[in-house]
């Protein structure tokens, strides 16, 4: 087996990358850094670097590719977030283009958004049978890129693909520059004694999952379609909720001091949904405790943080 990661730069990628080497799956990575901000350039870079995968899926039996790219939020405009769709129809189009790995079996993961995409739903508990209710351009992104995913499965006699919703995601190495991300927040504000802006209300409920929590749950859950031209949706979720209330408990604790947290409404404060919980129904055999537990994974990011900040490295932005 031969893996992909595209995006094994980022939080979720650079997990995916921990999760497949523990497999043994033998890692494909491009000879250069893809240019996100050049879209010519980009599709030029995607349709040689599929062209060498090709080549390495050669000799062996299956491949797989796990999408982890982008830089969308919640905040984004549909205009901002055009190039990540662009991009990804870059790569299933260069990926038919070679017979050679439309003939062999092979997957697609595609990390797209529960929170986005269920963002005004009434379920109590959101499972994949929930429907869709999205309310901001990005979810409306994310649903667009996953009909592209379903779309380039059923052209193809030997693809499948899993499409993974994943809820809150967390952990060391998540970009300064990315307007989102909760709890690296709160740790760089705790460590540089900044107050915390909290947009939402303290009762807020989120559920949180590792980074390496999320990519173990894709990888195993890839590995379980054995149907070709079979998509799968799944929600990749801690299945915990937690209130925004005990997460600043835990921050105290881990921290000895009290953060200093600022309430204020935003404009971003409407597009979250008050309380959002979260289980998945496929394969719930495979509903396991999180490996990382919430209070650990924040004591992580926390020395991450510390180390960062003695580097000069990660900035407030």
């Amino acid at each position: 087996m031969i893996s992909w990661v595209i995006g094994s730069g980022g939080l979720l990628g650079a997990a995916l990358c921990r999760a497949l080497q523990r497999n043994g799956d033998e890692l494909f990575f491009p000879d250069e850094r893809f240019c996100w901000g050049d879209e010519e350039a980009l599709a030029a870079q995607v349709s040689a670097t599929v062209g060498k995968f090709a080549s390495k899926v050669g000799v062996v039996e299956q491949w797989q590719i796990f999408w982890a790219a982008g830089v969308g939020t919640m905040s984004s405009s549909a205009e901002a977030l055009g190039p990540e769709a662009r991009a990804l129809t870059h790569l299933l189009q260069a990926l038919e283009s070679h017979p050679q790995l439309m003939r062999k079996p092979g997957a697609i993961a595609f990390a797209s958004s529960a929170g986005a995409i269920y963002a005004e739903s009434s379920d109590e508990i959101i499972t994949e049978h929930s429907q869709p209710t999205p309310t901001t351009a990005y979810a409306r992104a994310k649903l667009l890129q996953e009909d592209l995913i379903f779309s380039f499965v059923n052209r193809n006699r030997c693809a499948s693909a899993l499409i993974a919703r994943i809820s809150t995601l967390y952990g060391p190495g998540q970009a300064s520059g990315k307007k989102q991300g909760l709890l690296t927040h709160m740790a760089r504000c705790i460590l540089r004694n900044q107050p915390i802006q909290i947009y939402v209300p303290f009762d807020t409920i989120r559920d949180y999952i590792a980074a390496d929590d999320a990519a173990a749950v894709m990888v195993g859950a890839l590995a379980r379609i054995n149907a070709p031209q079979q998509t799968v949706i799944r929600i990749v979720a801690s299945q915990q909720p937690t209130t925004i209330a005990e997460i600043v408990s835990i921050f105290k604790r881990i921290a000895r001091r009290g953060p200093r947290i600022v309430t204020s409404a935003s404009r971003l404060s409407g597009l979250y949904a008050r309380r959002v919980q979260f289980r998945s129904m496929v394969a719930p055999e495979m509903a396991i405790l999180p490996a990382v537990s919430l209070p650990v994974g924040i004591a992580r990011l926390m020395l991450q943080e510390r180390v960062n900040l003695a580097h000069g490295d990660s900035p407030i932005k």
